[in-house]
């Protein structure tokens, strides 16, 4: 008995897949959110490092990053230590570092797409008239017919 070779073929939603993945608005959503993580560590570091310093000086030296409840009813020194003794906490403190962040991400956005917005009014070519319809085309016939019997 002789073996026959069989072609493997590929299935058919492959093809559809390829061109889905290369077509340019899905590259720039990948280009985009690999930038969006980047910003998004920038962002992290200084709210924790910069903003959330300042802010707990002016209000009393209150640190967000331990502003938490234990709810075992346990007093603990730091988030870490209510962690590490398998505590659960509502950690307050982390949720205002995230609505801090939140913010200079909406900011920094808004920021960011009002001046692409800017550059896109400014560098886009003046529209071009719109062509006559038919029947614009077809009254404009009959004009200069009219003209020429005359």
């Amino acid at each position: 008995m002789a073996l026959v070779p069989t072609q493997i073929r590929p299935p058919s939603w492959l093809s559809e897949f390829r061109a889905f993945i290369m077509r340019g608005s899905v590259v720039d959503l990948a280009v985009g959110i690999v930038i969006g993580a980047a910003f998004t560590g920038v962002v992290n570091s200084l709210v924790k490092d910069i903003l959330n310093p300042v802010i707990g000086v002016l209000i009393g030296g209150v640190d967000f990053s331990n502003v938490f409840v234990s709810l075992n009813g346990q007093h603990y020194a730091t988030l870490a230590a209510a962690k590490a003794a398998g505590a659960a906490t509502l950690n307050f403190g982390l949720f205002i570092n995230a609505i801090i962040q939140f913010l200079i991400v909406s900011f920094a956005i808004f920021w960011v797409i009002k001046a692409l917005t800017r550059m896109k009014i400014h560098n886009a070519p003046a529209p071009a008239p719109a062509a006559p319809s038919p029947s614009e085309t077809l009254l404009g016939e009959i004009r200069d017919l009219l003209k020429a019997r005359a």
